[in-house]
């Protein structure tokens, strides 16, 4: 479509006057801070830079507490870790009524998945491949977070991840990085929106940068890769963060070529700063400046010059530069215009949330109670969980189940509303959600009757389950009690339906598994479940991807529903009795076992590679005991109905630099209900300079069709999509043959062939 004269015209006016604005605007800004800082002295400078906790206050008045202490001292930008609203009201009250700066404060919290309408975990988030849902996620979690007092969240965690055993897999958008590069924009999006209402919090893109490598995924351990791994597969969705305008960064625990992230001078500031033209300001994770004493880099005092000399501009909790920096300064270590800096972008940050017009603007309780686990937020909780669930097997097409007959709910995850939320769900409240077990009572009404049976602890070891349940102990029971009960009600079940899994503490920080088996005791009991003859439905609760082996092999269907946040219980319900059909794909491969991690569908091709799938090559790149195939591979997902593609069919063989080329398939829905299919793209470079992964993503479309209803569905590619860092790290394109690969997930896929030319 071709623009005319006069529209062109009007839309460069648009422009030039948004333009406009946005310099007049900034130059208010810069005016404001000029005056601000040349009333402060080198302390209340340093005071901004340092971000202490509030996680130790539990009781008195908020007015003779340390924080509030260090508040009228002027020694803190921020705090958190502060759940009462009540308390960040009253430390705002105190910045503007007893200093003499007023400078009001970032109120900071782990609102990761939602505030109190709590939505599915990041990881199940991204298996609904749904950026739109993603981002409407974002924005009803600052509204609610803003409503309760809190204007900073430390959200998204976009690292990429090839290691299931990496507890904080469960915080992040799976393995591929041009998916969590779409995905890291949305949330940003949806916290931050453009900074003009009181509903906007800011953004804290983590962890920067490859915290999702953590060797033998352990958490807080070494991260080792060559900058060409870096660039190519990990560091696009932090890229995309930036360019989305995330307002901070929090650096990572882990080293990046040997030096603590923390205090890397070239990830900081050459690649942050330098080339991504980041303007916001980097905070550290707790205490990361302190533990480079342990890791044997510095002491505090010198660990605070390390990392502040490097580009990072607030501590959170070491309080090292607080204690540290004003020496630096006077030692000649440190210039004070450095100190400026900082504390600059700072403030840049807190007047763009509009806290200098009003520091209560985060903070409103006459309103809290309209929108905090409002009727409106619970639906879209309930409908965004229902996209993310991934239906694993379904023989004979045993789910949907029907609502007739009597179906027995076996598990420890069947009544346990508190597990729903998973980690990072700091203000969920379970007394307001309903369990499963309620849910699917609800939703049968009176057509069908749900028995039900804890059937087991988490773990047959009191010990084991007291370490995966230490923050949120489970209710324990005698296994063998537990199973003969379970027994009784499945004799007297038409269907099993068994909720089993890891709990909630299982996933998250600080909790990374050696094995990715289903704990003991639910083991036992599924296979228990599974002998009596009865059909058997595994719904699964995870935060990582398991291995499954036995289950896929003997268990008819397999449901994998994550953690679903404060609506699972009746978005669960949604699917297994039909009223949803399920659309997820899996963002992170599951392995048949752990030797095979990391593991990810777009590695690199060995000069070797597995010829034969299940049968041992020697001298060959394979295992002895197990296939080099995943048990479930990126993209994988079934639905209630069954999508046929067909014709792969290119609109050129050749495309030219400055040229486009479309690739496009026919998807058929050849089964019996609608549903929605998302259609994935990836392509190869059959040949480059360096090696180039077997595939990768670069398109998917979310595509709703009735049933035998056939559709074609068009991708474009430029020069642009074929892109890769190379040996100098430049970004290019190298003339030649690629594959353009077109399926359901990252192993079906039909394939074309095109010619890049120089």
């Amino acid at each position: 479509m071709q623009m005319s004269k006069k529209t062109i015209i009007i839309l460069l006016c648009v422009l030039t006057a948004s333009h406009v604005v946005s310099v007049a605007q900034d130059s208010d800004m810069n005016r404001f801070i000029d005056a601000l800082m040349s009333r402060m002295t080198l302390h209340e400078k340093i005071g901004q830079l340092n971000l202490p906790t509030g996680n130790e206050i539990v009781s008195g008045l908020a007015t003779n507490d340390p924080l509030a202490e260090l508040i009228r001292r002027q020694e803190c930008g921020g705090f958190l870790n502060v759940k009462d609203p009540a308390r960040i009201r009253e430390y705002q009250r105190i910045v503007v009524e007893e200093t003499d700066l007023k400078i009001p404060l970032l109120a900071g919290a782990d609102i990761v998945h939602g505030y109190q309408t709590v939505f599915p975990i990041p990881l199940a988030l991204s298996c609904s491949w749904d950026t739109t849902a993603v981002e409407r996620m974002a924005h009803i979690s600052a509204i609610e977070a803003s409503a309760g007092g809190i204007n900073w969240t430390y959200s998204p965690m976009v690292d990429i991840c090839h290691d299931a055993r990496w507890g904080r897999i469960a915080e992040g958008s799976g393995e591929d990085p041009y998916l969590g590069s779409k995905f890291a924009a949305a949330y940003v999006r949806g916290y931050q929106g453009d900074m003009s209402s009181g509903d906007n919090i800011l953004s804290c893109m983590k962890h920067y940068a490859l915290y999702g490598a953590s060797e033998a995924g352990l958490d807080y351990n070494t991260v080792d890769m060559s900058r060409i791994r870096m660039f190519n597969e990990y560091f696009a969705p932090y890229q995309a963060a930036v360019d989305a305008g995330v307002g901070s960064v929090m650096t990572s625990f882990n080293v990046v070529d040997g030096v603590p992230a923390t205090a890397n001078r070239w990830l900081l500031n050459d690649v942050l700063r330098d080339s991504w033209h980041f303007d916001g300001f980097v905070v550290t994770d707790y205490n990361a400046i302190e533990e480079m004493d342990v890791r044997g880099v510095a002491k505090l005092p010198e660990a605070s010059v390390l990392a502040f000399q490097a580009g990072t501009d607030m501590d959170m909790v070491s309080s090292g530069f607080l204690n540290h920096l004003e020496k630096a300064v006077a030692d000649g270590k440190v210039k004070e215009e450095q100190i400026d800096s900082a504390c600059r972008r700072i403030l840049e940050a807190k007047y763009r949330l509009g806290l200098f017009d009003n520091p209560y603007r985060h903070c409103k309780p006459e309103t809290a109670s309209e929108v905090i686990y409002s009727p409106e937020h619970r639906a879209a909780a309930r409908e965004i969980a229902a996209e993310t669930f991934v239906l694993l097997k379904n023989s004979d097409n045993l789910l949907p189940l029907a609502r007739k007959g009597k179906i027995a709910l076996v598990g420890p995850m069947a009544d346990a509303r508190e597990q729903m939320c998973g980690m990072w769900a700091l203000s969920c409240d379970p007394s307001k959600y309903r369990s499963l077990l309620e849910s699917m009572r609800d939703a049968v009404g009176d057509s069908a009757e749900i028995l039900y049976a804890k059937g087991s602890n988490i773990y047959l070891d009191s010990v084991m389950e007291a370490g995966a349940a230490a923050w949120r102990p489970l209710e324990r029971g005698d296994n063998d009690r537990l199973l003969s009960e379970a027994l009784a009600v499945a004799e007297n079940a038409d269907v099993i339906v068994a909720a089993l899994g890891e709990c909630a503490e299982m996933s998250g920080e600080s909790v990374s598994r050696s094995s990715l088996d289903i704990p003991d005791a639910q083991s036992r009991l599924l296979k228990a479940m599974v002998a009596t003859g009865k059909p058997v439905v595994l719904l699964l609760f995870t935060g990582r991807p398991l291995t499954l082996n036995w289950e896929v092999a003997n268990v008819p269907a397999i449901l994998d529903v994550w953690y679903g946040g404060s609506e699972a219980g009746d978005a669960i319900a949604d699917v297994v009795f039909g009223d949803k059909t399920p659309a997820g794909k899996l963002t992170a491969t599951f392995p048949r076992a752990v030797g095979q991690l990391p593991m990810a569908y777009n590695h690199l091709s060995t000069g070797r590679p597995d010829p034969e799938e299940g049968v041992f090559n020697h001298y060959q790149s394979n295992y002895l005991d197990v296939s080099t195939k995943p048990l479930f591979p990126f993209g994988y997902g079934l639905s209630y109905t069954k999508f046929d593609y067909s014709d792969l069919r290119l609109s050129n063989d050749v495309l030219s630099p400055d040229g486009k080329i479309t690739a496009t398939v026919t998807v058929t829905n050849t089964g019996n209900r609608d549903g929605i299919e998302i259609v994935q793209l990836y392509i190869r470079d059959c040949y480059a300079s360096i090696c180039r992964p077997v595939k990768e993503l670069k398109a998917f479309r979310r595509v709703f069709l009735k049933k035998g209803e056939c559709r074609d569905i068009t991708f474009e590619l430029t020069e642009k999509d074929l892109r890769f860092y190379n040996t100098d790290l430049q970004h290019v394109s190298e003339p030649g043959e690629f594959s353009i690969m077109i399926g359901p997930n990252s192993s079906d896929l039909i394939c074309a062939k095109f010619t890049l030319t120089d």
